[in-house]
């Protein structure tokens, strides 16, 4: 498949090039191979782009938000209209397997676009009534947003700023990661063939210096970004000295709490896929598997079989359930927090090993025995190795699971409602599950407490995150002075 695209950029409704830019190769996570190239950004290529974006946002926000609905809703028909080939693409960039990205990248960045496409138009202010006067407000767009994705779901994350922002009445320029340059373009294409103004959305290629010099242009007045802690941390304090609006979606590890009556199916299937599923990379991951002392036999007995039929190889096959991590680094630093819980005392029960052979693959690892103090359960890993760690009572598990500076998400898994509803209100994380793990509908909000991230994405919450109430006082009644 040819990966190589026709520019580096997207920038005021076509492609655009500057060779002058460093060169960042496009490898194929599982071989190794580089595929091509893009360039990153030049000082003139931010400048073309913010300035097309500025450019463009005013006659953007002056549609009604019926138009501009529109136009999200035909991306997302386009999108699913070409799911294969974006989910190829999505495959080639990062190396996630074929069968998870035919479901939940392209696709869930169409459900994105079509669910803010619909709600639009619902972009409405309110009236209070102050006795013989009244006041209303409006909703009004930030201007231009700077938005900044990860390399683990790109072109779902590039959807999840973008559809809000764009739903507003915002323009956008955004910047990939550099390690997954390549499916923003494409979105950036399909925006505008579904009627988007030039400028409306824009792709710039690059790595932190680009990032910086979006942050820090007086154009921007709102920066979102999908990263690290550490990333998060530099970003948000660069947004706060411009006094921007900002959005900061960032790491966790998080717990996933399996009681002693909960079904050890689910249970299994829930760790399952909050360890394993696009090879660990997920920033919501159920890391650290707090499991009751009374079940913790047989569930890890159940999750090692089932574990151990998991099918590595090709991401291109469909049979294939976990692909190679998404670039060498990546695996090297995995490869690190495998050694140091070995070397801490952590039981390894299955996987440890990197696979021979070209590409970055590693067999999904169990770790049991696990205590808090380790380093495998206080630090994001990043990878497909699942802490397993015991409990005996609820006011412990809680307090263990609250013990972090993450507060992304967690999950309970128990057949006693009232206890469920009861720990996830004792929980401090933004994004909570009950007897189910890492669903992300666009129609609940996503995001973080504590050092997990600041505001949310999707639902309504984004709309609010990408838009601000003006408020107009209206006097009807004569004004009164003291002289």
């Amino acid at each position: 498949m040819d990966v190589q695209p026709k520019a580096s950029h997207f920038v005021n409704g076509a492609p655009m090039e500057d060779a002058a830019g460093e060169a960042i190769p496009l490898i194929y996570p599982a071989t190794g191979e580089r595929l091509g190239q893009v360039h990153a950004a030049t000082e003139a290529v931010v400048e073309a782009a913010l300035a097309s974006a500025k450019a463009a946002q005013t006659g953007w926000a002056a549609m009604t938000g019926t138009e501009r609905g529109r136009v999200l809703t035909r991306a997302a028909q386009i999108i699913r209209e070409r799911n294969r080939a974006l989910s190829e693409l999505e495959t080639m960039d990062t190396g996630k397997p074929i069968s998870e990205t035919l479901v939940a990248d392209a696709a869930s960045g169409a459900d994105c676009l079509e669910y803010f496409g619909g709600m639009a138009a619902t972009l409405t202010g309110e009236t209070v009534e102050l006795g013989g006067d009244f006041a209303y407000t409006i909703r009004e767009p930030l201007g231009v947003c700077a938005a900044i994705g990860a390399w683990n779901y790109p072109m779902q994350i590039a959807c999840w700023k973008a559809a809000p922002a764009l739903a507003c009445g915002n323009a956008m320029v955004f910047k990939p990661s550099e390690e997954t340059p390549l499916s923003a373009l494409k979105l950036a294409e399909i925006l505008v063939e579904a009627g988007a103004p030039a400028g409306v959305f824009n792709v710039i290629q690059g790595a932190a210096e680009v990032g910086a010099a979006l942050i820090t242009d007086a154009r921007v007045a709102k920066v979102s970004l999908t990263g690290s802690v550490p990333t998060g941390r530099k970003v948000y304090a660069a947004a706060a000295e411009g006094l921007k609006h900002a959005t900061m979606e960032l790491g966790g590890k998080s717990p996933l709490i399996i009681f002693e009556d909960a079904d050890i199916e689910d249970a299994v299937s829930a760790a399952i896929n909050a360890n394993f599923y696009s090879t660990g990379q997920v920033c919501s991951n159920g890391t650290r598997v707090f499991v009751h002392r009374d079940l913790s036999a047989a569930f890890l007995d159940r999750l090692t079989e089932r574990t151990a039929r998991a099918v590595i190889g090709d991401p291109m096959d469909e049979a294939t359930h976990i692909g190679p991590m998404a670039s060498e680094r990546q695996l090297s630093i995995v490869l690190g927090y495998i050694e140091k819980g070995r070397s801490e005392g952590a039981r390894l029960v299955l996987g440890g090993k990197a696979l021979p052979g070209p590409g970055w693959f590693i067999e999904p690892t169990i770790f049991a025995d696990v205590t808090d103090e380790m380093t495998i359960a206080r630090e994001e890993i990043f990878g497909p190795v699942m802490s397993v760690l015991g409990f005996d009572s609820e006011e412990e598990v809680i307090a263990r699971a609250n013990a972090t500076e993450f507060g992304l998400a967690a999950g309970v898994f128990t057949r006693d409602l009232a206890r469920a509803h009861r720990v996830i209100r004792a929980l401090e994380a933004g994004t909570c599950w009950i007897n189910q793990y890492n669903l992300t509908p666009i129609e609940m909000p996503f995001g973080g407490v504590k050092a997990s991230g600041i505001g949310r994405e999707n639902a309504r919450a984004a709309m609010e995150a990408y838009s601000q109430p003006k408020a107009v006082y209206v006097g009807l009644t004569p004004v009164e002075a003291p002289f």
